[in-house]
C-alpha cells in the first residue's frame, strides 16, 4: 500500500501559496484543499471532497482547526494529522467580538485596511517582518478577498473545543509549535498533543504564526521524519 497524499489545508486568509514552500520539499503526494464555507462543519465536509480514501491532514491555524472537525466526522479517513500555530479551545467571547467587528469592518469596505492593521501585525515573529513577507501576505489575502474573509469569520464563530475528538483520535499526530506565535503560543500546542493518545511534539524557536513560510525546511523536515508512522503506527518521539 503507497503512500497516503497529504491534504494540505490552509489557515484564514490563506491559499495554496501557505503551503508551497513546504510542499516543494515533501516527496510524499500532496493535494491543496480551499475552505470557504461559512461553517466549521461545512469547511470539513470540503476537506472530506478533495480525496476518495484515506488521507493526512496538515492543517494551520484554521486548516488545523478545520481538522479537528475532520476527525470528528471521519477519524476512519484520516491516517495521520498535522496540527500548527493553532488552538483546539472553544472560541472566547473576547474572540467572537473581534470577528464580529472585522467582519462589518470588511463588509463596510474596509478589507485592506482589517488586513494591514489588524491582521498582518500578527502573523510573523516580529510585527514588522520583512517586506517580503509583508507583501507576499498582502497578495495572498487579496486573492482570497473580502467575500471569503467574511464566511471564514463566520465559520469561527461555530467553532467549538476539539479536546473531546482529540482524546478519541488514533492516528499519529504531529504538532508543531512557532515559539513567536503570539495567536497561538507554544501552551495551547502542549494542551493539544497532550490530548492525543499517538502525539510528537515539535517546537520551532524564533518562528510566528506562519512558520510555513519562516521556517518551510524544519517543517518539511518534521513532517517528512513523522509520515512513516502514519503507515506503521510507530512513533519514534515522545509520547504524551
Amino acid at each position: 500500500m503507497g503512500q497516503p497524499p497529504v491534504v494540505l489545508v490552509p489557515g484564514m486568509l490563506c491559499d495554496a501559496d501557505l503551503w508551497s514552500d513546504v510542499r516543494t520539499r515533501l516527496a510524499a503526494p500532496t493535494v491543496n484543499a480551499v475552505i470557504d464555507a461559512p461553517t466549521i462543519r461545512g469547511m470539513a465536509e470540503q476537506v472530506l471532497s478533495c480525496v476518495p480514501g484515506k488521507f493526512i491532514l496538515a492543517g494551520l491555524s484554521l486548516g488545523a482547526i478545520v481538522g479537528f472537525e475532520v476527525l470528528r466526522l471521519a477519524p476512519d479517513k484520516v491516517a495521520g494529522f498535522c496540527a500548527l500555530s493553532t488552538n483546539a479551545a472553544a472560541p472566547t467571547k473576547t474572540q467572537k467580538q473581534q470577528w464580529t467587528d472585522l467582519a462589518r469592518r470588511t463588509q463596510a469596505g474596509d478589507f485592506a485596511g482589517v488586513v494591514a492593521t489588524s491582521i498582518l501585525p500578527h502573523m510573523f515573529a516580529t510585527a514588522t517582518p520583512p517586506t517580503q513577507l509583508q507583501q507576499r501576505f498582502l497578495a495572498m489575502a487579496d486573492r482570497v478577498g473580502p467575500e471569503v474573509f467574511v464566511a471564514q469569520l463566520a465559520a469561527q464563530h461555530t467553532r467549538r473545543s476539539a479536546f473531546a475528538a482529540l482524546t478519541q483520535a488514533r492516528c499519529p499526530t504531529l504538532v508543531i509549535s512557532a515559539d513567536a506565535d503570539r495567536l497561538c503560543p507554544p501552551t495551547y500546542h502542549h494542551s493539544i498533543a497532550a490530548s492525543v493518545e499517538y502525539s510528537c511534539f515539535a517546537s520551532l524557536p524564533g518562528a510566528g504564526h506562519l512558520s510555513t513560510w519562516e521556517r518551510p525546511g524544519d517543517i518539511a523536515a518534521l513532517i517528512h521524519d513523522w509520515l512513516p508512522a502514519t503507515t506503521t503506527q510507530e512513533l519514534t518521539c515522545q509520547k504524551f
